[in-house]
């Protein structure tokens, strides 16, 4: 403790900024020193009130970095500084928001519990609602604590709450403690592709045959443990994130690869598993097929660079994911007019916003400007214009041609 004292609850000293994953002991360390320091400073002889610094996660504080060796790119914030402070009044509420949040999660590690940032935002809806109002702000405030103690969100105890999926050609074995696991070793694996090896022949274990999960795929859990423990094999040869649509195509029965979809914006559990498979299978492209449209690059994004909200933690969960589609040139090909939408206000935020990023490439921009020079937006299920088997066919024809970005 005394060591962590003279190192200060604010490392101000350390150079890189990231944020730990560290257990449960070393999280409550942190955050008794945070309550010491600010019991000292009140009870000085020149009693205050401390400020709260915090890493910014404001854009003008974030940076890329790119492998030398590699094509992987991802946001990182740098060394400045906001505060939470209780004597200015636009973020008196900001201030004490942390303080509480700080509060919970203490409780949460003692007890050895782990919670989603829902059930936390009711109990603190109910603890303390005239400064809890809203998710969002539960939300920030758990990022402005990530920001102060340098762990990260699940070292917290603050589970994610995933709504992925995940289909094709994958076993995944599972301890039989855990919940979702519905295949015993026993089975035949009637219709997989796989054969099992012997290390996935281990006893008391389960086995997820990811290809006959049916049309809505293998739900991801939100326990990043357990994520982390995973035994996979595949005989994939691509791993193919979708924005939306997952195993209802079966695609996998002819292209040989792993579907995942995070259904909307990407989760941060949905986000680990795709990293995770990059990590075991390093040889396996990554491809991206979201909607032609601010918002699908916007996924895109996410999955490839991080997110500067989560600048801190966006190392762990960032891939190398290739642009399958749609692009601009599958639009002028493929989609007759009928099946274009006028783009929303809110697809144009979002491109002004890529288009202000530092980490886009110009290809990237260049799909961005002629979006919005169209007005128009095209969604994947466009394709079904063609016929409802053509999906497969232009997958496979973008793989064949190497025709991603």
């Amino acid at each position: 403790m005394g060591e962590l004292c003279r190192s200060t609850i604010f490392f101000f000293d350390q150079h890189l900024c990231y944020a730990d994953i560290i257990p449960p002991s070393q999280v409550r360390a942190r955050i008794e020193v945070a309550v010491l320091n600010f019991l000292k400073a009140l009870s000085s002889n020149d009693p205050s009130i401390s400020d709260l610094s915090l890493i910014s996660r404001n854009p003008s504080n974030s940076r890329v970095s790119r492998g030398l060796l590699t094509g992987d790119s991802w946001i990182f914030l740098s060394h400045s500084f906001c505060t939470r402070s209780l004597t200015r009044e636009n973020s008196t509420k900001s201030f004490i928001r942390v303080w509480k949040v700080m509060e919970m999660c203490y409780q949460i590690l003692v007890q050895e519990k782990r919670v989603t940032q829902r059930e936390l935002y009711y109990k603190l809806l109910c603890d303390s609602p005239d400064y809890f109002t809203s998710q969002l702000q539960v939300n920030r405030t758990i990022q402005d604590l990530v920001a102060l103690l340098r762990c990260s969100r699940y070292s917290l105890g603050i589970m994610a709450s995933s709504r992925g999926a995940i289909a094709g050609r994958l076993l995944l074995q599972l301890d039989q403690r855990f919940e979702g696991s519905h295949l015993k070793l026993d089975q035949r694996f009637e219709g997989s592709h796989l054969k099992l090896d012997q290390r996935f022949e281990e006893p008391n274990k389960e086995v997820v045959d990811c290809s006959t999960c049916g049309s809505s795929g293998y739900a991801i859990s939100g326990d990043l443990d357990l994520l982390e423990k995973l035994s996979m094999e595949t005989d994939a040869r691509y791993i193919i994130m979708v924005e939306k649509r997952l195993a209802e195509d079966r695609v996998f029965n002819q292209i040989p690869c792993i579907l995942i979809t995070a259904k909307g914006f990407p989760d941060i559990a949905t986000r680990f598993l795709l990293h995770r498979l990059c990590r075991t299978f390093p040889n396996l492209p990554v491809l991206g097929l979201v909607d032609w449209n601010p918002a699908g690059l916007a996924i895109l994004c996410t999955f490839k660079f991080g997110s500067i909200g989560m600048g801190l933690e966006a190392y762990r969960y960032a891939c190398n994911v290739k642009w399958l589609g749609l692009r601009k040139d599958d639009i002028n090909q493929l989609i007759p007019e009928e099946c274009l939408a006028p783009l929303k206000p809110r697809d144009l935020q979002i491109a002004k916003s890529l288009m202000a990023s530092e980490i886009l490439q110009d290809s990237y921009k260049e799909e961005v400007e002629a979006m919005v020079q169209s007005g128009r937006r095209a969604e994947i299920e466009a394709l079904y214009c063609h016929g409802y088997d053509y999906l497969v066919k232009f997958l496979a024809t973008k793989i064949v041609q190497a025709s991603y970005l």
